[in-house]
């Protein structure tokens, strides 16, 4: 059958080089639904709500901040490795539209456990709209991904390999969730290592969340106390975050 050749795009090749970079990585995944109530009120009640990838982003980052394991990735070089990183690094999953066709970036956000949640949550939201050469992070993707196929193989190997640089370029933790567009069980693939994801609010309350990891640098029992954890910090501390911002105003109803 005869078809039509397509040239590949740039975001489309940084997703190639993104999945050979994941090629290998022993990943275990782990889903729980959370029980959400007390920050859906908190939310509800809050005159601007941050976005979920913004809540997950702190949340998860809240969690590492008392678990190291949370904040060490698996490095190779000069000799394999775990490397601890001093302060969490988020990776989030940008869905934009670039020259007509859908895509997907990655925003670096570095230290959100000590970052607001509205902070968090403009970064994010800048990384949506604003043009791609106006974004740092971006700039030095599209960048690496211009290279020749040789370069840019050996800068994927270095921010792969080197513990130092893996937290500048991938970050110690990824989040990606098609909830926006429906919802639905997502399993991402990413260098790690740690990948979390996130489902629809259901009616009960709940929203399900899958956390990936590299079991090389930790096993199930520590994500599932994680899970748990990750549930107390979206209902204790980003719940009463979203109260202290202020509540939505009171129109005054005319009798």
């Amino acid at each position: 059958m005869r078809g039509k050749a397509k040239t590949i795009s740039l975001p489309r090749g940084l997703i190639i080089d993104l999945m050979r970079a994941s090629m290998g990585v022993p990943f275990v995944s782990l889903s729980r639904s959370l029980n959400i109530r007390p920050l859906l009120d908190a939310r509800t009640g809050a005159m601007a709500p941050a976005g979920w990838a913004a809540i997950f982003v702190k949340a998860f980052a809240l969690v590492a901040r008392d678990e190291p394991a949370l904040r060490t990735v698996y490095a190779k070089w000069p000799w394999p490795m775990l490397y601890e990183l001093p302060k969490s690094v988020a990776s989030v999953a940008i869905a934009r539209v670039e020259d007509g066709e859908e895509c997907v970036l990655f925003q670096r956000i570095a230290g959100p456990e000590a970052m607001a949640l509205a902070e968090i949550d403009a970064e994010i939201r800048r990384a949506k709209t604003t043009p791609i050469d106006e974004i740092p992070m971006f700039r030095k993707i599209m960048r690496a991904t211009r290279l020749p196929l040789p370069l840019r193989r050996l800068s994927w190997a270095m921010g792969l390999n080197f513990g130092r640089q893996r937290g500048n370029w991938f970050g110690s933790f990824a989040v990606s969730s098609v909830a926006a567009y429906g919802g639905g069980e997502l399993h991402p693939i990413t260098p790690g290592p740690f990948i979390v994801s996130y489902g629809v609010v259901g009616p009960d309350q709940t929203i399900h969340v899958v956390i990936r990891w590299d079991h090389r640098v930790t096993d199930a029992a520590p994500i599932a106390r994680v899970l748990t954890r990750l549930e107390q910090a979206l209902n204790t501390e980003i719940a009463a975050e979203l109260r202290a911002a202020g509540p939505k105003p009171v129109r005054a109803v005319r009798t």
